[in-house]
């Protein structure tokens, strides 16, 4: 056995494993279906990140199990299938199809080759499969966006894309300079069909945040930052987040809404994410990170957005202290009460970003921990969000509900918004339109792709598997599944409780 294993290390000291030898992640794409964070796309950094500084395209689809812990974070598994003729790409966009347990990936620039024609593809979740969507005749004039605004409306099966970059790194033969769109893309996922509309106007927009809130009749799209091109030359500068933009999808009618309080610097390449109060009288959208604009490392901090006053709330940090600004990273709000922040790059850092959490930092929405921490460990427990105090003491209200403050300071610039945040939207159930296994036919799927225990493969080693190759294989799986399981963290690299490093 120990010939066997020392040939298996010297014969794959040059491979990078995504998980043991992980430094860095960023411009990835995420989505949440069930209990599994999905991580697809994006570049990765390997450790160590003196040796190996290149920026490597990330061939893989990862997810995280959000029931298994690992250190204080999420484990991640590195065991699902991404043929090669599946486009890796940066800046491009998943969108779930939670029902139908589907992932849907759109737009983004690729990591290596030369763009392809536009294709849709899709992850089959259930069966482990990538397929190309069956081509519509509204797909042809579908072009690939990358670094846009998107989001998926589960009760409606509607993935959104505003905005983004045409370049050369996302259309064959672009041949000239980038363009930022300023149109709005709708993808029904269940119809397969594709439609292009106009946005709130002619002015290309990229690099902001779309989220969806329950507001009006059918929900609502707030759309905030990145940049902007509102000259025929390409002129970029910056959205500045004062100006929030709203799309009501059931009248598919864009509107305009200034916002007040302590309004963040510009910015672009962040990550939001949104919860609400427990009566809806506060809907609350978390801010982090992102790239400065026009120039400058970024930022490493965290602002809120309380609607339907379109309140900025200045939440962390509360010295001045830079911490370590990055961009390019992903958030996902997980049961509306915390939200997981994962990778980005760190322009003034060389450091690796907890790399035994794989990136992974938690936000505690509503500081509900002993601690009353903002930066904490993941509990897959907390399954309610209650309004923190910094919120509360600028709308009003407790930790359930009940803001006092319901219009924007200088009123509404707009009669219609008044009226639809005095509505919340119930989405109906939508119900699959394939067959889906049992919850116990799920879980034992589920289960089968978890790290196979030390006794089973001891078992089937003794129970007789006679190929050379095979318990090779077995060997080194198993010893990689080890190591990322139980690797110790290093002593300058832990993940932190409070001050968010990487």
């Amino acid at each position: 056995r120990r010939v066997i294993l020392a040939l298996l290390v010297g014969g794959t000291v040059q491979q990078h494993d995504p998980l043991t030898d992980f430094c860095r992640r960023f411009a990835h794409q995420t989505a949440v279906v069930d209990r599994r964070l999905y991580i697809d796309g994006g570049y990765v950094n390997y450790n160590p990140l003196a040796q190996y500084p290149a920026n490597e395209s990330n061939t893989g689809l990862l997810y995280a199990d959000l029931d298994v812990d690992n250190i204080g974070m999420p484990q991640e598994y590195d065991n699902l299938t991404k043929p090669a003729d599946v486009p890796d790409v940066d800046g491009g966009i998943l969108w779930p199809d939670t029902v139908n347990k589907l992932l849907y990936l759109y737009g983004g620039e690729f990591t290596k080759g030369s763009p392809q024609p536009f294709t849709s593809w899709m992850y089959d979740i259930i069966y482990n499969t990538w397929n190309k969507t069956t081509a519509d005749p509204t797909q042809s004039s579908i072009q690939r966006a990358s670094f846009g605004a998107g989001i998926a409306v589960q009760d409606r099966a509607l993935g959104f894309y505003y905005g983004g970059w045409l370049s050369n790194n996302s259309i064959p033969n672009w041949g000239s300079r980038r363009m930022a769109l300023s149109s709005f893309l709708t993808y029904d996922m269940v119809q397969n069909t594709w439609s292009n509309s106009s946005g709130p106007d002619s002015v290309g927009r990229a690099e902001g945040v779309m989220v969806y809130i329950p507001a009006s009749d059918r929900g609502m799209l707030v759309y905030f930052g990145g940049v902007q091109t509102p000259d025929p030359n390409g002129t970029v500068i910056a959205q500045s987040l004062e100006d929030i933009l709203l799309y009501d999808i059931a009248n598919s009618k864009w509107y305009t809404q200034k916002a007040t309080g302590q309004i963040p610097q510009d910015r672009r390449r962040f990550c939001a994410g949104v919860t609400w109060a427990e009566d809806n009288s506060s809907y609350n959208i978390y801010l982090y990170g992102g790239l400065a604009i026009p120039e400058g490392v970024g930022y490493d901090d965290i602002y809120i957005l309380s609607i339907p006053s379109f309140t900025w709330i200045k939440w962390y940090p509360t010295t001045a202290d830079p911490g370590f600004p990055h961009h390019s990273m992903t958030c996902n709000v997980i049961d509306g009460a915390q939200m997981i922040v994962m990778g980005g790059t760190f322009p003034n850092s060389t450091a690796c970003d907890v790399p035994q959490n794989y990136g992974m930092h938690n936000m505690d929405l509503g500081k509900q921990n002993p601690e009353q921490k903002k930066w904490i460990r993941f509990r897959p427990n907390i399954t309610t969000y209650e309004v923190p105090s910094e919120i509360i003491s600028v709308i009003g209200g407790s930790a359930t509900g009940g803001a006092t403050l319901q219009t924007p300071t200088n009123g509404f610039d707009n009669a219609d918004l008044q009226t639809y945040f005095q509505r919340v939207y119930t989405p109906q159930t939508r119900l699959p339109n394939r067959a889906i296994p049992t919850q116990s036919s799920t879980n034992t799927t589920t289960s089968a792709t978890h790290s196979t225990p030390v006794g089973a493969i001891v078992g089937g080693v003794i129970g007789g598997i006679t190929g050379l190759l095979l318990l090779s294989g077995l060997l080194l799986w198993y010893l990689r599944q080890r190591n990322h399981q139980n690797q110790p963290p290093t002593p300058v690299e832990t993940q932190p409780t409070e001050t968010k490093s990487p």
